[in-house]
């Protein structure tokens, strides 16, 4: 199994991003995917989850109404665009799947002045 994040950037507050997550070695289509986050000094955090066929959506209230997680059957991929970010939005951005519990190698996301 193989996840690989990219799309990580420092950005201004208030801008936006989008990450990607390549998945590999697994059946994609058939898993419930997330994007998870860690701050420094806190704990990782579920961010998303989109369910296996895209048409169910869960996020944290922290990114309620600024971030969207979509996925691509087809790319085996996983996005999350992120808008109006904000400072506390800093953080090592992971994807994850519950195929064998596994986590990509994350992307740094930092939104600073």
């Amino acid at each position: 199994v193989q996840l690989v994040e990219s799309g990580g950037a420092l950005v201004q507050p208030g801008e936006s991003l989008s990450l990607s997550c390549a998945a590999s070695g697994f059946l994609f289509s058939n898993y419930v995917m997330s994007w998870y986050r860690q701050a420094p000094g806190k704990e990782r955090e579920r961010v998303a989850t989109i369910s296996s066929a895209g048409r169910s959506r869960m996020y944290a209230d922290s990114v309620k109404g600024r971030f969207t997680i979509s996925r691509d059957n087809a790319k085996n991929a996983v996005y999350l665009q992120m808008n109006s970010l904000k400072p506390e939005d800093t953080a090592v951005y992971y994807c994850f799947t519950p195929y064998a519990d596994s986590w990509g190698q994350g992307t740094q996301e930092s939104a600073s002045p």
